[in-house]
């Protein structure tokens, strides 16, 4: 559970600090401006971003495109904003949530969990353009 949410929490705790730090140099208008900012970046990276995730199980079962993710993570964060709206046509699953959707990536990464990892048709994608995705949407 704290591994989902460390940066997100960082990234708040950041944003009292050097608010804290701006409003003790007498900015009180700086320090909001830094905090709103902060704020805003725990949101972001935080899993409040994503669609309700699935376990790999229900994901497979579903038979949609499956994607999976992790907390944190720039490329899953920019994959979930260029898609926008079509990200609810996809089953979005946490690999730090489920041991066996970490260990379904490893099998399409060498190894490795390199996320956003897409499955679309039983066939695997690594870090794959979002434009990709999209296309792979409105054929599926």
């Amino acid at each position: 559970m704290m591994r989902r949410w460390g940066l997100a929490l960082l990234s708040a705790l950041c944003g009292v600090l050097v608010a804290g730090l701006k409003l003790s140099q007498g900015s009180p208008g700086g320090a909001a401006v830094l905090l709103a900012l902060f704020l805003v970046l725990a949101v972001i990276t935080s899993p409040l971003v994503f669609p309700r995730g699935v376990r790999a199980a229900e994901a497979v079962a579903a038979g949609r495109p499956v994607v999976y993710w992790r907390p944190g993570c720039p490329y899953c964060l920019r994959l979930r904003a260029r898609l926008g709206p079509e990200a609810a046509r996809l089953e979005w699953v946490d690999i730090w949530k489920d041991p066996e959707a970490a260990a379904i990536v490893r099998g399409f990464a060498d190894g490795n969990e390199t996320v956003p990892t897409v499955v679309i048709r039983g066939e695997g994608f690594v870090n794959p353009d979002p434009q990709w995705v999209k296309e792979q949407l409105q054929t599926a």
